[in-house]
């Protein structure tokens, strides 16, 4: 049985509540992976190419410690060391008027939207799985998504420290049947991450540009793994709806060009989220709308 079980049944408010603020939370030290995490890859592939080349400035970065502990936040523009009051989610931004108190330059609102964002997805997690090992597996997914989407669309990475783990983790839980059998879950891997692999070879042929990115293979994979083969038609469907929504907005609104470059794994993440809980919903009512059932 998991901790709390008993008190958590008794008292659902109480869950939810915790929910809520252990999302937040979360969301707060999401912003420090989402930031850190692809300066720590830049410095490793840097370091790693140095020593290959037998370069003199090998290992002179990574003799500074940086990773997603140390060192502590600062405004990157005064250098200011954010102290425990100025880092409460969502609170600590109101109070500070969305400015650094030392130096009053602006901060960016992706914090406060993370942590509200993260908040709200973890409620919502909890409000469909319930207390149990699919709600906090569940939880872990949705906190590498968004992990994942605005790292990608920051920086148009999605870094395998991330989408890795959550392959394996995916296909272990699936060994117990938590959310698809252990056969559909592997097939779901292995179709997931071809399917998009074929595209993108078929894409580069025909146009001779590259149309996505490997990550975006990985990640499609995770899905297959979670969710089975069965899930992955919905997944791409919803991803190029979402991609075609705000895309549109995009370009609408923010005068993006159609040729514009617009990372694929935001989409992805965000139809993966949805079809983990709604996706049988989805497709059932696909299906008797269309008469098949």
């Amino acid at each position: 049985m998991l901790p709390f079980a008993n008190e958590f049944a008794q008292y659902p408010l109480f869950l939810y509540g915790t929910t809520l603020l252990l999302g937040l939370m979360l969301g707060s030290f999401l912003n420090v992976v989402i930031h850190r995490l692809p300066l720590m890859l830049e410095r490793q592939w840097k370091s790693e190419c140095s020593e290959f080349l037998e370069l003199e400035t090998a290992g002179q970065e990574s003799e500074q410690k940086y990773n997603l502990v140390v060192p502590r936040s600062s405004c990157p523009h005064c250098g200011h060391q954010i102290s425990a009051l100025e880092n409460i989610p969502l609170l600590s931004y109101l109070f500070l008027k969305g400015r650094c108190r030392s130096c009053g330059v602006h901060i960016s609102v992706q914090y406060p939207l993370v942590e509200l964002l993260t908040g709200l997805m973890s409620l919502a997690i909890i409000l469909h799985f319930g207390y149990n090992i699919a709600g906090i597996a569940a939880l872990v997914f949705t906190w590498a998504l968004i992990a994942l989407a605005i790292i990608d669309l920051k920086t148009t990475l999605l870094p395998d420290n991330i989408t890795l783990p959550l392959l394996w983790i995916g296909l272990l839980l699936n060994q117990q049947g938590i959310f698809t059998d252990l056969n559909s879950s592997l097939y779901g891997a292995v179709v997931g991450y071809l399917s998009l692999w074929l595209l993108y070879h078929f894409f580069k042929l025909l146009t001779g540009k590259e149309g996505m990115g490997f990550g975006d293979f990985k990640l499609f994979a995770v899905f297959g793994a979670w969710m089975g083969w069965q899930s992955l038609p919905l997944i791409i469907i919803l991803s190029s709806l979402a991609g075609a929504i705000i895309g549109i907005g995009l370009i609408l609104f923010r005068g993006k060009n159609r040729n514009t470059a617009i990372p694929f794994g935001p989409y992805l993440a965000i139809a993966g989220w949805i079809a983990l809980i709604w996706g049988d919903e989805i497709t059932r009512s696909y299906l008797h709308s269309s008469g098949i059932l």
